[in-house]
């Protein structure tokens, strides 16, 4: 498969996206691609935020990529654990509960170990993010429903 290339050979996925970030066809109405200069933490976390706000879980997946490639190796973690939570969130909405379970729990492992060290929060309750995946995590297990899918906002209330 070619991959798009942007004006300095990096591949770029010229594509466009639904809000699950699934491929359409090109031609198609897709949602805007996110802007990927770096942001400041606070303007990063504001507009995944917004993105999860408005249900586009891969778009606030990306926001924190941005963040995840250019932030300090330091914060790694934490950046790449809160791309894993949305990626996480976007396969839960996809229907992938298992995949979604796994995503979430890999980010939710990084975030936990980068609140471990007492890194810089920005604001975000890493506790809350910490229990509301507990939480989720047990209702992925409970044989009468409950799953990750069902109410994303209970993995996110440490973000949002």
């Amino acid at each position: 498969m070619i991959r798009d290339r942007d004006d300095r050979g990096r591949p770029r996925q010229a594509r466009p996206r639904d809000a699950l970030g699934r491929p359409l066809p090109y031609g198609a109405a897709g949602e805007p691609p996110i802007e990927e200069t770096p942001l400041d933490p606070a303007a990063t976390v504001a507009r995944a935020r917004e993105m999860l706000a408005d249900g586009r879980p891969f778009a606030a997946h990306e926001t924190f990529e941005v963040a995840w490639r250019h932030r300090p190796a330091q914060e790694r973690e934490l950046w790449q654990g809160l791309a894993q939570v949305c990626a996480g969130l976007t396969h839960a909405a996809r229907g992938n509960a298992v995949g979604a379970a796994t995503l979430m729990a890999r980010g939710q492992d990084l975030i936990s170990r980068y609140a471990d060290r007492g890194g810089p929060t920005y604001g975000l309750d890493l506790d809350a993010l910490r229990g509301a995946h507990e939480r989720a995590r047990e209702r992925a297990h409970q044989p009468a429903g409950g799953s990750p899918d069902q109410d994303p906002s209970a993995t996110t209330s440490g973000v949002g």
